[in-house]
């Protein structure tokens, strides 16, 4: 399987960084995994909410232009899907096994995702009903994905 996972901003955080490339490495035994940065779209803290649509829209331009061909794609969205670890294993091994062999996480910027990004989003998945940071969501997001990929094989580590 080929997972691609599209953030919104360049991490810095040296801490988030060793524990993506250790989940990545890990990842390397069941799928190929491509991460993609997109630069952040610059914007100062009070932003009316018209500022705040252009700032997506220009993210969102950027994060569609990646996406690639005949991906499935799920977005990480509060008002998504919620599903347990066993459930998300379940969703990538039906994915894999009815030939969606290419699937993008979109995680979007501090504001979010634009409208043409949730449209072109195949599902919306959920975490939690509270916000993380999105370079914080990225780790949690590879962890979970390796969790998946150990419940699919029947592998110890999800309990």
């Amino acid at each position: 399987m080929n997972i691609t996972i599209i953030t919104v901003g360049k991490l810095k955080e040296k801490y988030l960084k060793q524990g993506i490339d250790e989940y990545k490495k890990r990842l390397g035994a069941y799928a190929q995994i491509n991460l993609i940065e997109v630069p952040d779209e610059k914007a100062p803290e009070n932003l009316s909410l018209a500022e705040e649509e252009q700032v997506k829209q220009k993210e969102g331009e950027r994060i569609l232009a990646k996406i690639p061909q005949d991906s499935h794609v799920i977005a990480l969205a509060i008002e998504g899907k919620q599903q347990t670890s066993e459930q998300l294993a379940k969703n990538l091994d039906q994915l894999a096994t009815y030939g969606k062999s290419k699937v993008t996480f979109i995680i979007g910027g501090s504001l979010g995702l634009s409208n043409d990004v949730q449209k072109r989003a195949n599902e919306k998945l959920s975490f939690s009903k509270m916000t993380f940071p999105h370079q914080l969501m990225k780790l949690i997001l590879l962890e979970q994905v390796y969790r998946a990929f150990r419940i699919i094989k029947g592998e110890p580590y999800h309990k």
